[in-house]
């Protein structure tokens, strides 16, 4: 038997009860249920339902398609409401491929980036299935389910046009996996904090111009992470211990820092963090912040002196990626399933040994490395990356008795 479909979108001021209000109407009649999509910007609901039916098409006010067609128009009529019916046949078309969440940041996001986002979709061949908004502030972040494109040549055109409009943009697979646990593995230095933790240490020593100089030849990449390691931390030599204490009290979290490991806390996430810098200095975030797994340096300490040496093997670049690796397995998480946060080379193993590198105001060289890149100061805007939006932050929050999120 024929199978027809009446596609029936009401359009107007949002108010309870208008689905339910179309759905009793439709009771009435023949029909089945075949798709239902609906949305609400600024208190305008716009509701899309798709019902199929039996039989020719549905010409006239007699008959039972007719009079379904009269009933809808009456409760657009009665809901001060505009009416689209549209007539089709059912289609059988295969799911596409390649589906995939374009993610799209900016402060502030203009037109111009949208069309040109939306236009490299265009030109990949795919299809933008849905749009969602999972932020207005501090950033505007924009969510698009895309099918039907190969998510290498997506990621490529989308970096090229997001560099262009100065915005952010991850391409990322749809799929069960991004609903399901993982872990966060995040560097320290200029990511969680906004501090460089050696740079507070010289500075105290005396020695900071120094430090800084060797340490941006290292975050370039420029030098051995181990040897400028070595080198910066011989100039440490005779400072007391007491500067630990000192230098905790110096941290400054990167804002949104706390919401973001708060949030992922309460979705049953791992959280871990690994450093080139140092346990004396990291062990205070891990019991402020309730992390779950650390790897970081730790300094000699004699006579409650520092000697100006390391003790133990070097959390360098590969060991920040074995420690990644580590973490997942007592976690009995695949690494699939994990996400690393960085801003310098000696992150570049780490982050390509994540299901998801993600460059958080880094250096060249690591921004084209990287999965995707976040320029914006927000560190909860991972958050978004993942799905979350801040209302949905906001309400737990506000559940939980935590003031409202700055603005």
């Amino acid at each position: 038997m024929n199978q027809r479909t009446l596609l029936i979108t009401l359009t107007g001021p949002d108010r309870p009860g208008v689905t339910s209000r179309l759905f009793e109407v439709l009771t009435a009649f023949p029909v089945t249920v075949a798709d239902v999509e609906q949305v609400v910007i600024r208190g305008r609901l716009t509701l899309g339902v798709l019902v199929a039916y039996a039989g020719g098409p549905p010409t006239g006010t007699g008959g039972t398609i007719g009079g379904l067609w009269t009933a809808v128009e009456q409760v657009a009529a009665d809901l001060d409401m505009d009416l689209e019916i549209a007539t089709g046949t059912v289609s059988k078309e295969k799911r596409r491929r390649g589906r995939l969440h374009v993610t799209v940041l900016g402060a502030p996001l203009l037109p111009a980036a949208m069309a040109g986002i939306t236009g490299r979709v265009a030109a990949c061949g795919a299809n933008i299935d849905r749009i969602e908004r999972l932020s207005s502030y501090p950033v505007t972040c924009i969510e698009m389910a895309v099918s039907g494109a190969n998510p290498q040549a997506m990621r490529v055109a989308l970096a090229a046009e997001a560099a262009a409009q100065q915005v952010d943009v991850a391409v990322q697979r749809s799929g069960l996996h991004r609903r399901a646990k993982r872990l966060i593995v995040m560097d320290v230095d200029s990511t969680l904090i906004q501090n460089e933790v050696i740079e507070l240490l010289a500075k105290h020593a005396g020695c900071l111009d120094e430090v800084a100089r060797v340490t941006e030849e290292a975050m370039r990449g420029e030098l051995d992470f181990a040897q400028s390691l070595i080198r910066r931390v011989a100039l440490l030599e005779g400072l007391s211990e007491e500067v630990f204490e000192k230098v905790a009290k110096e941290l400054v979290l990167t804002p949104g820092a706390r919401t973001l490991v708060r949030t992922l806390k309460r979705l049953d996430y791992r959280f871990a963090i690994v450093s080139g810098g140092f346990t004396q200095i990291t062990d205070t975030l891990v019991r402020d912040l309730g992390i779950d797994f650390s790897a970081a340096n730790t300094l000699e300490v004699v006579d409650g002196r520092l000697t100006g040496r390391v003790i133990g093997e070097i959390v360098d670049r590969p060991g920040k990626a074995r420690a990644l690796e580590r973490f997942a397995a007592e976690s009995n998480i695949p690494p699939s399933q994990t996400v690393a946060v960085g801003d310098g080379a000696n992150d570049l193993d780490m982050l390509a040994a994540a299901g998801l590198g993600i460059a958080f105001n880094a250096k060249p060289v690591v921004r084209q490395a990287a999965d995707t890149a976040l320029n914006v100061p927000y560190l909860d805007s991972i958050l978004y990356l993942l799905g979350i939006s801040r209302e949905e932050v906001e309400a737990a929050d506000a559940e939980d008795g935590l003031p409202p999120m700055p603005a």
